[in-house]
């Protein structure tokens, strides 16, 4: 008597999550957020709209998991900020990848939205922070510390506000849309931040 192989629904669930998740990029990137829906992520995937309800509370949600995976697929696993002991160009490469990373459209346009989206969700915002940006600034604090110890940066110099000194005027450039971010807009702040952040 021949047997009937049992549905495997928790592979069936992980593939229509996948095609959801898939389907949020790509409409983010053809239509952009305002126009973003969830019966246009439902269609695309291939799902009923109470599939994706079950899961995620809003459009935002989708997407927000969505970038998450992205982002880790994109690190391949696990990540480090370069430690050749050059500190100037290990911060450089590091800047530069951002730079070619926010001037991606795959990564451009979703960020944008949840960016957006994150000043008036307060509760979106907070784990966009979570989920996104702390994990990635952490790994400045690690590499500053490492360069402190080695007698790069000054004693007395807080590593989340010299991060913050690299970080920001790229995310601010890029948000506001001042000039264009380019490699050697990267390469000049962190000469900027390192001549404040270097011993006396």
């Amino acid at each position: 008597m021949a047997q009937t192989r049992t549905p495997d629904s928790a592979r069936r669930s992980e593939r229509s999550r996948r095609a959801i998740l898939d389907a949020s990029l790509e409409l983010v990137g053809e239509v952009g957020y305002p126009r973003l829906t969830i019966e246009a992520i439902a269609a695309r995937a291939g799902v009923g709209k109470q599939t994706i309800y079950r899961w995620w509370p809003s459009k935002a949600a989708v997407l927000l998991d969505a970038f998450v995976a992205l982002v880790e697929e994109s690190a391949e696993g696990e990540y480090e900020l370069p430690d050749t002991g050059d500190l100037e160009a290990d911060l450089k490469l590091v800047l530069r990848a951002t730079v070619d990373e926010l001037n991606d459209p795959a990564f451009d346009l979703p960020y944008r939205a949840l960016a957006a989206e994150g000043v008036i969700n307060a509760e979106l915002g907070a784990e966009f922070v979570a989920k996104i940006l702390e994990p990635q600034l952490q790994l400045y604090v690690k590499r500053l510390l490492v360069a402190q110890k080695a007698g790069q940066v000054a004693d007395d110099v807080e590593p989340r506000i010299a991060l913050e000194l690299l970080v920001g005027p790229l995310a601010q450039r890029w948000l506001q849309r001042t000039m264009p971010l380019t490699h050697a807009y990267a390469d000049a702040v962190v000469d900027y931040t390192l001549r404040g952040i270097a011993p006396r």
